[in-house]
């Protein structure tokens, strides 16, 4: 899969830093998600775990066409989301 990243014009790096993710953690997920569910204006949300044990959150933009996705962001899942996630996946 080719993935594009959103880059912040701050920095001129992927956004995906700023929150402590890298490429290769983005691609782990986006691979085989646990969840992948439609977001906010075109976007997709998936949700699911790294092959070093991270959850994380990847807000997307699919482009089926030539089987890339631009990633807006992506940041680790903590907390009560990581909680509800882990429930909604004990529920499968």
């Amino acid at each position: 899969m080719n993935l594009r990243f959103y880059i912040d014009p701050e920095t001129d790096l992927p956004h995906i830093y700023e929150h402590g993710v890298n490429e290769v953690e983005v691609e782990d997920i986006l691979r085989k998600p646990g969840e992948d569910r439609l977001g906010r204006e075109g976007t997709r949300v998936a949700i699911g775990q790294t092959i070093d044990g991270r959850y994380l959150k990847i807000v997307y933009v699919p482009e089926p066409e030539s089987y890339s996705a631009f990633v807006i962001t992506a940041y680790e899942l903590m907390g009560k989301p990581l909680s509800a996630y882990k429930r909604r996946q004990r529920g499968r």
